[in-house]
């Protein structure tokens, strides 16, 4: 069953006849946990059988009472132990492939031909433990991401013009209205359109406290509502959004092998007829030499068991699933273990500015009355949005937003006109009121920054741009009153961002943008980048990267927009910023930050760095239990069972190596503690 089939297959009602009044306790803020139980897998319950088995033979065995008390109990043991992998071995050997569990199970027929029983009886039963814990692995790193599932609700309560109705999530379309009541978890992404409350969105975009949510806020599927309830129009379709995009592009990162896991199964097969040939000669050459027979089968069997390269198989995929697994929880969808290993790889970061560094809106920065308008910093600016407010365009929603972040009262405007190029006229308070760029071209500036990012080519000179952002005059009754600045801000944690890729590569990241060199400059100044290349088209943006690339650097480019995914294709890792990301710059890239965390981006190549730090050790501690036992076999003598334990272990040991990297420290930097209790 898809897990898209599961996260929207099961129908439970969210409907509630009247908001109760409820305070979120801990507990009801608590994520469900989806961990897969050890009896749950049916290979833990075969070896468990095995076992129970071979330690109820094992007694009567050394008190020396009659075969037919232990032997079916070993016959239990074997088959138990045993029939899969022998099932699958005959598969791939039908399939003129040599498998390695195969040599496992011939391994143990021959030491009970040769009257070995007890010794074959425990390399099955240790070869069947090892796959249980194997799997036990694998389950538990789908887990991790899996239980992102129980965030989404199964129904959701739509508003029609008929009244509600609960339908399920998968039927809902982009412009429906929900009820979100108290306590209810979100059913799609969307925005508010009335009411007030608090939305725990810790699963989604880390942050540890609820978020107060009014008209106009983003909410997420999955997400809990407060004690408020929330009418919410979708803006995704289910399918489309954040849980649903991590649950695909995991699904489709497990499905994907690194460079490093193609070389191990390109040489493994020839490595396992390798073995064969190298048992064979194991136990021919003794024998020729007068050796006992059974003393030569027994070195060739235990040489088979113990040079078997199942640690190595096993060294690389657990740590590069383990590490997409933890990012996914972390708001990183790393789209393939390719894209994993080669973010470790990267040593120079490239990053976009408009959406990336910066939060890709305008926003008023200053406000300057004029002398002699009569009119302070509050009262120009309630003129300007008042003025402005029946308009749609970006910087009038980034006035209008300015003046009601101050709670200033606006007028209303009467006669109301948008010139394109010109900026807006209306009458506010009896007075004509004009707002437009200071050189008339309000429009012509926002429509220069918008082809820009959209990578038409377009450029136009902005003399207009200082103070680090675009002047917008103010006149009334055709003298002016004075003039606003607005801005696009650097996020938060530009700077914090800039520093983590400096530590990690060793050099500053190069800024990358279409704007112009003083708005660049200003967002490099901000965040502490001093390579600024700025007129950047998208082409120009490619020329960048492969010439740094050229100089033997490899490349990490961050962005979001339509003009940065030839880029992103270009760089030997591209990550895309999610949440405002065009559709072609988030299938570019190699992975997606849907939280539009930029300090998630050296957190995820330290976590592949360390992904790639585990592998190797995993190929170490497999090469090197491998050399040793065989060198034993081959120049000493190696007990049966100290081979088998010695080769089972290696693999044990190396899968839960790999595990280490779905704890939640594996995230942190080394310096960071742990996080402070609210």
């Amino acid at each position: 069953m898809s897990l898209h089939v599961f996260l929207y297959g099961a129908g439970v009602s969210s409907t509630l006849d009247s908001p109760p009044v409820l305070t979120l306790d801990a507990s009801a803020r608590t994520v469900p946990r989806r961990r897969t139980r050890f009896l749950a897998l049916p290979e833990a319950r075969w070896a468990l059988l095995a076992t129970a088995a071979f330690l109820s033979a094992l007694p009567l065995h050394f008190a020396d009472a009659p075969g037919w008390t232990y032997g079916p109990l070993y016959a239990i043991a074997y088959l138990a132990g045993g029939w899969e992998p022998a099932l699958e071995g005959l598969r791939a050997l039908r399939g003129k492939t040599l498998d390695v569990d195969l040599l496992m199970i011939v391994a143990a027929l021959g030491a009970a031909a040769i009257g070995q029983v007890l010794d074959g009886a425990l390399l099955i039963v240790i070869f069947a433990t090892s796959g249980a814990l194997e799997a036990l692995a694998t389950a538990r790193t789908a887990d991790s991401v899996r239980g992102l599932l129980d965030l989404a609700p199964a129904t959701a309560t739509r508003v029609t013009a008929d009244g509600e109705e609960s339908v399920p999530v998968n039927r809902l379309s982009v412009g429906d209205e929900l009820l979100i009541r108290p306590g209810e978890r979100i059913g799609a992404d969307g925005r508010v359109l009335d009411g007030t409350s608090e939305a725990d969105q810790a699963t989604i975009t880390g942050e540890p406290l609820p978020v107060l949510k009014t008209p106009g806020d983003e909410v997420f599927a999955g997400t809990l509502n407060g004690t408020g309830a929330l009418r919410v129009r979708v803006e995704r379709d289910p399918a489309d959004s954040v849980i649903a995009r991590i649950v695909t592009l995991v699904e489709e990162a497990s499905r994907t092998k690194a460079p490093t896991q193609l070389f191990i199964e390109k040489i493994e097969q020839r490595y396992a007829v390798g073995v064969v040939a190298a048992t064979l000669t194991v136990f021919a050459v003794p024998l020729a030499f007068g050796a006992d027979l059974t003393g030569a089968l027994l070195r060739a069997m235990t040489f088979m068991i113990v040079a078997s390269p199942c640690a190595v198989v096993l060294a690389t995929m657990p740590p590069l699933l383990s590490a997409i697994a933890t990012a996914g929880r972390h708001g990183v969808l790393v789209k393939s273990a390719l894209a994993m290993e080669r973010l470790g790889e990267i040593d120079t970061a490239a990053l976009d500015k408009t959406g990336t560094l910066t939060e890709g809106a305008p926003e008023v920065t200053a406000v300057h009355p004029a002398t002699g308008s009569g009119l302070d910093e509050a009262a120009l600016l309630a003129l300007a949005a008042s003025a402005e407010h029946p308009s749609e365009h970006p910087l009038a929603r980034a006035i209008v937003a300015a003046a009601r972040a101050r709670d200033l009262r606006l007028a209303p405007a009467r006669d109301f006109t948008a010139k394109p190029g010109h900026g807006v006229t209306a009458t506010v308070d009896g007075r004509f009121i004009t707002v437009g760029r200071h050189d008339s071209g309000l429009d012509a500036e926002a429509d220069t920054d918008a082809d820009a990012d959209a990578g038409t080519g377009t450029r136009m000179d902005r003399d207009t741009d200082v103070e680090g952002g675009t002047v917008v005059r103010v006149e009334r009754d055709g003298a002016l009153v004075g003039t606003l600045v607005l801005a696009d801000r650097p996020r938060a944690d530009a700077a914090e961002t800039a520093a983590g890729l400096t530590a990690l590569t060793g050099i500053s990241p190069v800024l990358l943008t279409g704007d112009n060199p003083r708005a660049a400059a200003q967002v490099a100044t901000a965040t502490g980048i001093t390579d600024v290349r700025a007129s950047l088209l998208p082409e120009d943006k490619v020329t960048a990267v492969r010439e740094l690339q050229r100089a033997g650097r490899k490349v990490l480019f961050v962005g979001d927009g339509v003009n940065d995914a030839p880029a992103l294709a270009a760089a030997h890792a591209g990550v895309a910023m999610g949440r405002a990301g065009s559709d072609l710059a988030l299938e570019t890239a190699d992975a997606v930050v849907v939280r539009d965390e930029l300090a998630a981006i050296p957190a995820v190549v330290r976590l592949s760095r360390a992904a790639r730090r585990l592998v190797v050790q995993n190929l170490l501690v497999a090469g090197t239990f491998i050399t040793v036992l065989v060198l034993w076999d081959l120049l000493g003598h190696l007990p049966l069972p100290l081979g088998v334990a010695g080769h089972e272990g290696s693999t044990v040991l190396v899968g839960l190596n790999g595990l280490r990297l779905l704890r939640e420290s594996a995230w942190r930097r080394p310096d960071e503690g742990r996080p402070r209790a609210q």
